[in-house]
């Protein structure tokens, strides 16, 4: 469905893509993921060619994609990351307003329009100003205007954000419907539990580069990342916690006051190793929890945890 290879595209001395690759395949949800400034929205505009690149080949169904490709742009949906409306028309007339520049026939048009207030929920909030919807109705008008037309590729640019819970949920079942009906999407987030839920395949980039590509548990065996283990222990000393930090499958310890959060090894589970340790020095556990590996663990692992700012 989309195929970016070597894609290269610079700002003058700065390199927003560097060789990017990017394969999606028909019927996927496939994942995007990076900090902000790591090149995503860059890539979109690239893929869309509304970006000239200097160097590799883009190519969308199966086709090379260039500024006059108006009959593949016609099956391609976006839905940008800032709200695009119109606000001096209501719902109806907004999402009529953006199918109209795909479809001209105005009696299958109407159809269209009335399928997407249909499909979003808005029967409601037909006459509605956008001025008068709540943030996640916007965001359900937003996804309306881009999928009105019927595109068989849609771009979703961080559509959840600032949206409450119950607006996100209805989102979110929204796309799998979509692509449930054979929908190809291509899916931004800063939002992991999202991306875990929704993607089947994800690529995390970061300075203009594919970093890790897979399914989520592909990611996850990929670095080296194990259970996460709290344990608030009854009686303990600091030799108890020094010997703790030797332990072969431990590769870090943090303290918090009565409780340890220690790092496992990546592999098969060391729990009842940790606990049969702890038997043998008569140490009592008050309380235990264990967090496997997440998405957004692979994320700051692969592109680091220090604060990213961009213009």
């Amino acid at each position: 469905m989309i195929q970016m290879n070597g894609v290269v595209k610079r700002y003058k001395e700065l390199v927003a893509l560097d060789h990017f690759d990017l394969h999606v395949q028909a019927r996927e949800i496939y994942g995007l993921l990076g900090p902000n400034g790591s090149g995503k929205s860059t890539a979109i505009n690239c893929m869309l060619a509304l970006l000239t690149i200097q160097k590799g080949d883009i190519t969308v169904f199966g086709q090379q994609m260039k500024p006059t490709s108006y009959a593949l742009k016609r099956d391609i949906g976006l839905v940008p990351q800032e709200v695009a409306l119109m606000e001096e028309l209501n719902v109806q007339e907004n999402i009529d307003y953006f199918c109209g520049l795909y479809v001209a026939d105005v009696r299958k048009r109407k159809q269209l329009v009335d399928e997407a207030i249909a499909f979003c929920g808005l029967e409601k909030f037909r006459k509605f100003l956008p001025k008068k919807l709540s943030g996640g109705l916007k965001r359900r008008l937003n996804i309306a205007c881009g999928i009105a037309h019927k595109p068989r590729l849609l771009i979703l640019d961080e559509p959840t954000v600032a949206v409450d819970p119950q607006s996100r949920n209805s989102i979110l079942e929204g796309i799998r419907q979509l692509n449930q009906h054979g929908v190809t999407v291509l899916y931004t987030s800063h939002y992991m539990e999202e991306v875990e839920q929704l993607c089947t395949m994800i690529t995390i980039m970061d300075k203009g580069k594919a970093i890790l590509t897979g399914t989520k548990d592909e990611l996850k065996a990929s670095v080296n990342l194990g259970d996460q283990v709290r344990i608030r222990l009854v009686n303990h000393s600091r030799q108890d916690v020094d010997a703790i930090r030797q332990l072969p499958f431990i590769s870090r310890v943090d303290v918090q006051e009565d409780t340890l959060v220690l790092d496992m090894t990546r592999g098969e589970s060391k729990v009842a190793g940790l606990i049969n340790f702890l038997e043998q020095r008569d140490i009592a556990i008050g309380e235990m929890s264990l967090r496997q590996p997440t998405l957004n663990d692979v994320f700051l692992e692969v592109t680091g945890k220090e604060l990213r700012d961009s213009v």
